[in-house]
């Protein structure tokens, strides 16, 4: 390996210590539901974010509600000693995307039948801290000028 991609993974790695994330495989709500619930929360700092989720009422609140305290209890794994309440966590990336699909079929009129597609979608949650990001952006800025 080259010494510039070496340098660019160890910067990538070194990125990744701050950033945690959580995965939803197959979960049986279709994207289009799901993607409502994960709009309202992209971006927003967690403890709102949760606080949304328990008081929503669609279904797929309470399964991201879940999948957000899994990711953060990997950033805790990853960042012992360190409280969350100080880190100042956000939702940093939030995606929804279509699994697989049970196709069903339903009797119709005069013989015929119509396909019921039974959708599911698999959902990603990356949570990160405002200072990293921060820090990100300014060193982007000097990289670029």
């Amino acid at each position: 390996m080259g010494a510039r991609k070496r340098l660019r993974a160890e910067a990538i790695k070194e990125a990744r210590k701050t950033v945690a994330m959580a995965k939803l495989n197959n979960c049986p709500t279709s994207p289009r539901k799901m993607r409502l619930v994960a709009d309202m929360i992209r971006g927003v700092e967690v403890e709102k974010a949760l606080f949304m989720l328990k008081h929503s009422g669609k279904e797929a609140s309470g399964r991201l509600e879940k999948l957000v305290l899994s990711a953060l209890n990997n950033w805790e794994q990853k960042n012992e000693g360190e409280r969350i309440e100080d880190a100042s966590l956000y939702i940093k990336e939030i995606f929804v995307d279509s699994a697989r699909m049970l196709k069903r079929i339903q009797p119709a009129p005069q013989g015929r039948a119509h396909r019921i597609r039974k959708r599911s979608n698999h959902v990603t949650v990356i949570v990160d801290s405002k200072e990293t990001a921060e820090q990100e952006v300014v060193t982007a800025n000097e990289s670029n000028s």
